[in-house]
């Protein structure tokens, strides 16, 4: 599985919203690439998963191809838990 953290600039948030789905996907026990990127880059992902904000994700409905998921707290391990439980079965 390969998931893609998705940010503006693809530097700050999107690396600390990266290290958290690690966190929690290794609590979960799931294995997965996690790669952190800008929106641009992002929209030629080859991902299954993309994660990243509600007004991110409204940039990247329409051209990415991996399902998208959205964190509004990419400091939350709850939240981005309850993402990735809810969208990764």
């Amino acid at each position: 599985m390969h998931i893609l953290c998705v940010c503006g600039v693809g530097q700050g948030s999107s690396l600390v919203l990266k290290m958290n789905v690690e966190t929690v996907l290794k609590e979960l026990g799931i294995e997965a690439k996690v790669e952190h990127s800008d929106v641009t880059s992002a929209t030629g992902a080859n991902a299954d998963y993309i994660i990243t904000s509600n007004e991110l994700a409204e940039t990247l409905k329409n051209r990415a191809t991996s399902e998208i998921i959205i964190v509004n707290n990419f400091f939350d391990t709850n939240e981005i838990k309850h993402a990735l439980q809810e969208h990764i079965k």
